[in-house]
This record gives C-alpha cells, sequence and structure tokens, in this order.
C-alpha cells in the first residue's frame, strides 16, 4: 500500500470521526433543550434540583440516541451482507446463462458446420 492510497482512507476516517462528534455534540445540544423545555414547568423545583434534572435528562437523551444509532448501524451491516449474498447470487445466474448461451450457440455452429461437411 503506498502513501498515496492511505491518505484517502486516513482522510475518510478523520471524516468520519468529525462526524461523529458533530452528531454527539448536535444530540447533546437536543438533549439541552429537551431538558430545558421538560423543567420550565417545574417551578417548584430549585435551581440546584432543576440542573440535575436537566443533565440527567441529556444523558438519558445521548444514552438514547446512541442506542438508537447502534441498531441502526448494526441493522445496515445485515442489509448489507444480504445484499451483496444477493448480488453475488445474481451474479452468478447471468455468468451461468451467458455460458449456457454460448455453449448453445457454439454447439448450433458446430452442427452447422458438421451438418455441411
Amino acid at each position: 500500500m503506498s502513501g498515496e492510497d492511505a491518505r484517502p482512507t486516513t482522510a475518510r476516517l478523520l471524516i468520519h470521526q468529525i462526524e461523529g462528534h458533530l452528531l454527539v455534540a448536535a444530540t447533546r445540544e437536543e438533549g439541552r433543550s429537551a431538558a430545558a423545555r421538560f423543567t420550565l414547568p417545574l417551578d417548584w423545583l430549585t435551581e440546584r434540583q432543576r440542573r440535575e434534572v436537566e443533565a440527567r435528562f441529556e444523558a438519558e437523551h445521548l444514552a438514547l440516541a446512541r442506542g438508537s444509532w447502534q441498531r441502526t448501524a448494526e441493522r445496515a451491516e445485515r442489509l448489507r451482507g444480504e445484499y451483496e449474498e444477493r448480488y453475488r447470487a445474481l451474479r452468478r445466474r447471468l455468468l451461468a446463462g451467458c455460458l449456457l448461451g454460448w455453449c448453445a450457440v457454439l454447439g448450433c455452429a458446430g452442427a452447422l458446420l458438421a451438418g455441411r461437411a
């Protein structure tokens, strides 16, 4: 593997890592916003209690999102495997059909040539 081959993989990995960090940051912000909306009508909470509820809400929101992402990634991996297997089976059938067709063409050509002789 040359240095040129390694760079795109490294760049792709870096981009995926940055996307992951941005996704987590956006999800944390969504969790904070949802937590603030959740605690807004709870005016009987002290400020300390409100911060604790918001922190727990945000953590739970992030945990739920990560679980969802994990299930989505696992499902995508299973689907990829299923589609790859179907693609391989289709290629095998197509190759077998082409070979059978060529054998039929060659057989007919051989019969015609044998009939002329």
